[in-house]
């Protein structure tokens, strides 16, 4: 299956997620190049941006776990190629 390369925007706006947002992303670890975090103290959330290179559906499974965190928001961006 052809491999893409994408961003995962995420944004934790529930502190009780991040254990099961560590576990997913630690399942998906064969799969992620890098990530960034940032604590956004002043509105009470952290930004995370995940870089992966994966299978089109990995990401897309990887993205609809997130969406299912009360309190987490994520949305991918593909590369073009």
């Amino acid at each position: 299956m052809e491999k893409r390369v994408a961003i995962i925007g995420i944004i934790v706006s529930e502190e009780a997620e991040v254990d099961r947002l560590n576990e997913l992303l630690h399942e998906y670890a064969a799969y992620i190049i890098g990530r960034m975090g940032i604590p956004y103290r002043e509105r009470g959330v952290n930004i995370i941006s995940v870089a992966v290179d994966a299978p089109t559906d990995v990401i897309s499974a990887l993205g609809g776990k997130l969406g299912r965190l009360r309190g987490i928001t994520s949305k991918a961006v593909y590369s073009p190629v």
